[in-house]
């Protein structure tokens, strides 16, 4: 079971924001990125939303980089750690667009990206952009079509749908990778359809633990009723943690103390079927944030994968 981790600082919305990180900036993310590459982490993750609407902003924030250009940036910092993004709102670009920034930075990066796809929640966002906000499920399946064409090896892609078509347009450089690797992410009905029929991967959408099974078994059953033989990998975001014993209020739904039973406890995971964890560290400074990224990694990580009950 692999371990990665959103970014502090590229999205802070009040949700899940620290608050060290309304006044942190580049070099603080370079730092944690850093960190995560050498630590062994899988991948690092950014959001992405183009427009918030003031009706929105005190919960979300307006405060969304844009993914392309933060992962491009730490491309050139990091030598190992897959890039994704958690989740690009695709449907919101012409799919052409879209694989020509994508394509750009899986070259550069030397083949590190995983582009993790979702429908997008914000109607003015949507809106304001062109995309009908009601169709934006039928718009992103048909996005990821196009978008396995225009990401796969040929210069000139070919794609033919109700809502884009193209072909005779050449797009170079083409992707470092012979398949990038294209995760879906969301919990609901449709987008646990469009994972298990369309995608790689699946990052779930604020699923707690005593749900993941019978959803894993869904994805697991209509992947095989579409008759698709490639696994698929499974992802889950896990509860806030803390390695160790905090002297500071870290909430209730965080996991913190020992990392033997820390280890123990995301060993669960894994017993589900759950390929690669998404970690989240509560922390009240970069420094705080990037110490507990180096505990988990040198006492957790190699025992996630530890067969003893």
């Amino acid at each position: 079971m692999d371990y990665g981790m959103q970014l502090p600082v590229q999205s802070q919305s009040s949700m899940y924001a620290e608050g060290w990180e309304a006044g942190a900036g580049p070099d603080d993310l370079v730092e944690v990125a850093r960190v995560a590459d050498r630590t062994g982490f899988a991948y690092i993750a950014t959001c992405d939303h183009v427009a918030i609407p003031r009706r929105l902003a005190e919960a979300m924030s307006t405060v969304w980089y844009d993914p392309v250009a933060t992962l491009s940036h730490l491309a050139a910092v990091t030598e190992h750690v897959r890039l994704m993004s958690h989740v690009a709102i695709v449907g919101l670009r012409h799919p052409l667009l879209s694989a020509k920034q994508y394509a750009t930075l899986d070259h550069l990066s030397g083949g590190r990206l995983i582009l993790g796809v979702g429908a997008g929640h914000v109607q003015e966002e949507s809106e304001v952009l062109g995309v009908d906000f009601a169709r934006r499920g039928a718009v992103l399946d048909e996005t990821i079509d196009a978008l396995r064409a225009a990401l796969g090896p040929e210069e000139y892609p070919e794609y033919s749908g109700e809502t884009f078509a193209f072909k005779d347009l050449g797009q170079l450089p083409r992707p470092a990778q012979t398949r990038v690797p294209l995760w879906v992410g969301g919990s609901s009905p449709a987008a646990v359809r469009r994972a298990a029929t369309r995608a790689d991967g699946w990052l779930p959408q604020g699923d707690p633990r005593d749900k993941l099974p019978a959803q894993i078994a869904k994805i697991k059953r209509l992947r095989e009723e579409a008759g698709i033989a490639e696994p698929i990998t499974i992802g889950a975001i896990t509860e806030p943690l803390y390695v160790g014993e905090p002297r500071w209020p870290v909430g209730r739904r965080t996991l913190s103390g020992e990392p033997d039973a820390l280890a123990e406890s995301l060993r669960a995971y894994a017993a589900m079927g759950v390929d690669q964890i998404q970690v989240r560290f509560r922390s009240r400074s970069r420094t705080e944030l990037t110490d507990q990224m180096a505990a988990f990694a040198a006492d957790v990580a190699p025992h996630l994968n530890d067969h003893r009950h």
